[in-house]
């Protein structure tokens, strides 16, 4: 093995510092950034998906616990309890499978099996919605842009 494997060129001994390479002196420095592209939240506050097969009400479920908002689940029976969904147990069945809820009008954490589950509606404001790093960094450039100095970006209260 000759090391170049391994990055290491054999003809500079090892105690060599390595150097990047110099910018080039006609180019000022930027300011921009560089941000790689993020991806599309999906908008869900106000869907009211279909429920008919399993896969649907697995997916829908999945959907609902990324979240960040209020669901409003209907049971089989007609009874509706609106919540965040913090948490859900998958199992092989929907007999297996369950959510779980934190209400905002009490301390109690119900547990719903998929199984029970007519309809999901996405009832709440979804709280990260338009909150993206991109978001952020462009408010930080209109400011900037507008001459503002010591810009401070805080966050919105959540309510």
């Amino acid at each position: 093995m000759s090391g170049r494997e391994h990055g290491h060129d054999p003809g500079m001994p090892h105690s060599a510092p390595v150097l990047a390479a110099p910018r080039p002196t006609h180019e000022p420095p930027s300011d921009e950034l560089e941000v790689v592209p993020g991806f599309e939240r999906e908008n869900l506050q106000g869907w009211i998906p279909q429920l008919a097969t399993e896969a649907d009400i697995r997916a829908v479920i999945e959907k609902a616990f990324d979240y960040r908002g209020d669901v409003t689940i209907t049971s089989k029976n007609g009874s509706e309890v609106t919540g965040y969904l913090f948490d859900r147990r998958i199992g092989p069945t929907l007999e297996n499978s369950a959510v779980r809820l934190m209400l905002a009008t009490s301390n109690e954490r119900p547990a719903i099996p998929y199984s029970e589950i007519a309809a999901i509606a996405f009832t709440g404001r979804d709280t990260a919605a338009g909150k993206s790093y991109e978001a952020w960094v462009k408010k930080y450039w209109e400011k900037r842009a507008q001459g503002e100095k010591n810009i401070s970006i805080e966050p919105e209260a959540l309510e």
